[in-house]
């Protein structure tokens, strides 16, 4: 059976509106790192959390994103959490073109006035990377992938398998490197303020205990992860730099 879709005037109406909506969603990484950081132009930010049933988000992970926004962010109406669960795409791999397109299924929260609104999809399965021509790579263990200016993507049930005792740290520590990849860094809408990046592995911090470090994308343990309360934080240089893009 072929379905032809007819559209009338009053509909083209309606999808010249949503494009206009949800076009200041649909930039790139970094380029809302201001918006994030500043109250120039919003005030709180509502986050939708989008998550595979069988794979929901740490509530204490999510509270520690909060926390974080909150330590680098002027937002003075706070942060709003809107979640909802999802059957499974059924999808082993999932490329971030196919993230991409799941978000525009999935996605009902835009910037809307004083309200920055911000989307993360938590997924089953493992991230692929179709540009990567690399021979190891194409399926290697990312654990977590920002997209846009406003959205980012975790695996988590790779995050599941990485055997922690504390898996809500990892969690939290993912959440945390890919929101910041959302607030321009590292030199990705947000400039440097000192030469930090890591050349091999571009955007991020080349410290290497650092929040930003490509490692901690790739869910390396680092030292006293399951013992130490302190995760790894944003190295000096990473808060200078978003400090001279307006944040705290």
């Amino acid at each position: 059976m072929v379905l032809f879709v007819l559209a009338s005037c009053a509909d083209q109406d309606d999808a010249n509106e949503l494009a206009r909506l949800t076009a200041s969603n649909r930039l790139g990484t970094g380029d809302s790192a201001r918006d994030f950081l500043t109250e120039e132009h919003f005030s709180e930010i509502v986050m939708e959390v989008v998550y595979v049933e069988s794979v929901p988000p740490s509530d204490v992970a999510l509270e520690h994103l909060v926390e974080f926004i909150n330590e680098h962010c002027y937002k003075s109406r706070g942060v709003e959490i809107v979640k909802r669960a999802i059957p499974s795409p059924d999808g082993e791999f999932y490329s971030v073109e196919q993230v991409d397109s799941l978000e525009r299924e999935l996605r009902t929260q835009y910037n809307a006035k004083n309200r920055l609104a911000m989307f993360v999809l938590y997924l089953d399965g493992s991230y692929q990377d179709l540009e990567d021509k690399s021979p190891n790579s194409g399926f290697g263990v990312v654990l977590g992938v920002s997209y846009r200016n406003t959205s980012f993507a975790i695996f988590k049930e790779r995050i599941n398998t990485m055997g922690s005792s504390r898996s809500y740290a990892l969690e939290s520590t993912v959440l945390k490197h890919e929101f910041s990849h959302l607030l321009g860094l590292v030199n990705v809408g947000t400039k440097m303020q000192s030469d930090h990046i890591d050349p091999e592995h571009g955007h991020h911090c080349n410290v290497e205990d650092c929040l930003m470090n490509y490692h901690v994308e790739i869910g390396w343990e680092f030292s006293g992860w399951n013992r130490d309360p302190q995760l790894p934080q944003l190295d000096s240089q990473c808060i200078a730099d978003l400090r001279a893009n307006g944040g705290k």
